[in-house]
């Protein structure tokens, strides 16, 4: 096929279903959208947003002093209106009103669970402000247990639904986005490499849609079907896609994006556009419209101020506790390590840490102690392909080594790194520092301190590869906040629970 030289997304046919003003007749009704997964599921939140808000002043009246009490049994229907209609109704409206049922913000990111969080607030205004205005005696403590309750369990519950949303669509393939990527080969085929990354997304390109360049060779093997100089919209039903993602340089096509935004009008077809910037995440980026040109600003990442203070106080704080909770089995996991081969406890490896600085980080040995010397002879069968040594079934790790690897036990004394201030809770993984290969983009990961766990440890581990490894740490250091670390904490129980690609 020859060159296409043309970005035509609107068809001269198409013009015929346009009104008197340009605007297709039926974008004057409120389209049903083509994907409609977001329909049940936002009805199985309205259940479990419910049930926790009745299930909050249940665990609330607990907490009832004996005045308070004494009012609810001599009128048992006032407790009963407050707890199954009053506060869940209050709870609900606010959550609607923050758009915690926005299908734009279901089932992937965190920003679902910011707005709860932010729902949250307003209803303690609301119920704050009644009680001013009513002049009414209640219960302080039964009132805030009522509200901490309802936002956790909200939480709670909303987290499990998404985990068995995501457990739908990796298994099943089912409450996804059907995508038809526009733009030139190289920018689609780069968006659906970054897609695929995360089948929990539900994003499922069917197909690319070319806007310029020569269309591959028929030999040629692509993840989707690439097609050139088709109508989009015929190619969009053909497709069964619900999602447009116009790619890279075709979003710079302000002409042509407008008019398929047109286009799309009534159609209940999604419109995305993935610029030319990528790993950068939403707090970072923001859209100001200047004389109807939106520019896309990137702010540079926030490593310092209030809220990194409060990451160090966070690190030793819980440092300090997990210390104290593990200290009683210590000398259990030493034995072990004896028995299984003479030396050392720990084993003391230099690290590279924040800018450059090194540092020895603690381990528990889980190799016999002539494990380096014999490395020498096992290189061919390294299954890494970056700077660390790994082997699924490395001959030098002892039996109760394997164990305390899989795990994650070994790892414990990096407590007193991060006590040290050498380490953080979450960072970059801490990498030798034998051959000094910090060098172009992976020398920004030292911008931070290396964490006992991050992206890397809860996405896969050793099951990654270098480039994917190296991508999550930049992306931390880029994307810090202090949200994506208490993501990543919890994350980690789940890793360590199941060991995923621990060895």
């Amino acid at each position: 096929m020859g060159e296409l030289d043309s970005f035509e997304i609107l068809p001269e046919h198409a013009l015929t279903s346009l009104g008197p003003n340009g605007v297709p007749r039926s974008g004057w009704q409120r389209a049903r959208r083509a994907s409609r997964w977001h329909r049940p599921y936002a009805a199985i939140l309205l259940l479990l947003d419910t049930s926790a808000c009745v299930l909050a002043s249940v665990t609330a009246r607990t907490f009832l002093d004996t005045k308070t009490n004494e009012v609810f049994e001599k009128n048992p229907g006032l407790f009963t209106l407050i707890t199954f209609g009053l506060l869940p109704a209050v709870w609900l409206l606010v959550l609607w009103g923050h758009g915690a049922y926005d299908r734009r913000y279901l089932g992937t990111g965190t920003d679902e669970f910011k707005r709860v969080v932010r729902a949250s607030w307003t209803v303690v205004a609301i119920v704050a402000f009644a009680a001013f205005s009513t002049k009414t005696q209640i219960s302080r403590t039964s009132v805030g247990a009522a509200l901490v309750g309802g936002l956790l369990y909200v939480l709670v519950l909303r987290y499990l639904a998404r985990r068995g949303l995501q457990y739908v669509r990796t298994r099943f393939n089912l409450a996804t986005h059907r995508m038809l990527l526009v733009g030139t080969l190289q920018e689609a085929l780069e968006v659906h490499q970054t897609i695929a990354r995360d089948p929990a997304a539900g994003l499922v390109p069917v197909g690319i849609h070319l806007i310029e360049g020569y269309s591959p060779h028929p030999s040629t093997v692509t993840p989707v079907p690439v097609h050139a100089g088709r109508d989009i919209l015929s190619l969009v039903r053909e497709l069964n896609a619900d999602t447009i993602a116009v790619c890279g340089s075709a979003s710079a096509e302000p002409v042509e994006l407008r008019r398929l935004a047109w286009q799309l009008e009534g159609t209940g077809i999604d419109l995305a556009v993935a610029p030319q910037l990528t790993d950068i995440a939403g707090p970072r980026v923001h859209i100001r419209p200047i004389e109807g040109i939106p520019l896309l600003y990137v702010e540079e990442p926030k490593l310092s101020g209030l809220g990194w203070l409060f990451k160090n106080v966070i690190d030793r704080v819980f440092a300090l506790i997990a210390l104290l909770i593990v200290l009683p089995f210590f000398p259990i996991v030493a034995i072990a390590i004896k028995l299984s081969d003479p030396g050392p406890i720990f084993f003391r490896q230099p690290r590279i840490g924040r800018e450059g600085k090194m540092f020895k980080v603690w381990k528990l040995r889980t190799m016999y102690i002539d494990a380096e010397e014999r490395q020498a002879t096992l290189d061919e069968q390294n299954e890494s392909d970056g700077l660390l040594f790994k082997m699924k079934n490395d001959p030098r790790v002892f039996k109760v080594g394997k164990w305390l690897r899989a795990t994650s036990i070994d790892e414990l004394p990096q407590i007193l790194n991060v006590l040290a201030g050498e380490m953080s809770l979450v960072g970059p993984r801490p990498l030798p520092a034998d051959d000094g290969d910090f060098l172009g983009d992976v020398r920004r990961r030292l911008l931070v301190r290396p964490g006992i766990t991050g992206l890397w440890q809860v996405s896969g581990r050793s099951d990654l590869s270098w480039d994917d490894a190296v991508r999550l740490d930049l992306y931390y250091v880029d994307n810090w906040s202090l949200v994506l670390d208490l993501h990543t904490l919890w994350r980690t129980i789940g890793v360590v629970v199941f060991r995923k690609g621990a060895y």
